[in-house]
């Protein structure tokens, strides 16, 4: 079953708490962490993800976007967070990295931005829980999904089912009802979507809208009929 993780950057701030509530059906809450360094954003740290770990019984899903991925991640871990996604870019030691974040005991993630490739980290992909091919530039919410990224997360399934991975493939940016069809059928199981869920007058209620257009779209790609 396709899963949907619901982004708290297209959330109210000011009322985090209620609005990690209004999606309790999702599978995961997405929380966008932005340093202003390694993208042109800041959003929120630590304490607001142990603040919201506390607040919530749905797991959180952290997207560090951020500088000195080494040093920073395992705190998230520390935090709460039940997953935590790394840059490949930003990461100097994405393996030991990982495996750090595993020992601590949450799932280990790595990101890829728009123009980074898939092929040179093929070999690291049995260290990771995830892959999250990024479908905007990151740093900003309510971007235009890039299309031209779909071949990337065909190639990506293709390499996670020639090594027999269970490994989940996620997507971010512009996810909505208009593209994550096309997202499921090229192979991404794990769909983060911000304006599609917190702009609807009922956020719950697009989850599950989301997620049974992901299923039915999963259903009949080839990727999963191989299964």
């Amino acid at each position: 079953m396709a899963q949907i993780n619901p982004s708290i950057l297209s959330a109210d701030f000011a009322r985090l708490a209620e609005e990690a509530k209004a999606v309790e059906g999702a599978d995961w809450l997405h929380v966008d962490v932005m340093d202003n360094h390694f993208v042109p954003n800041l959003t929120l740290g630590v304490p607001i993800v142990e603040a919201l770990s506390k607040a919530t019984d749905t797991p959180l899903d952290c997207h560090l976007m951020i500088e000195d991925a080494d040093r920073w991640a395992p705190s998230y871990v520390e935090a709460g967070a039940g997953s935590v996604t790394f840059h490949a870019e930003a990461a100097a030691a994405p393996v030991r990295l990982a495996r750090e974040i595993r020992a601590k005991g949450a799932r280990a993630s790595m990101a890829l931005k728009p123009a980074t490739p898939i092929e040179p980290y093929e070999d690291l992909l049995p260290e990771l829980d995830m892959l999250l091919i990024m479908t905007v530039e990151p740093g900003f919410g309510g971007q235009a999904f890039l299309d031209i990224m779909l071949p990337k997360i065909r190639r990506t399934r293709e390499l996670i089912s020639k090594h027999g991975l269970e490994l989940w493939l996620q997507v971010d940016g512009g996810v909505s009802a208009a593209t994550i069809e096309r997202c499921a059928e090229a192979g991404a199981d794990v769909f983060v979507a911000g304006s599609a869920v917190y702009g609807a007058a009922d956020p719950a209620a697009a989850v599950r809208d989301l997620r049974a257009l992901a299923d039915v779209a999963t259903a009949a790609a080839p990727w999963a009929c191989d299964h």
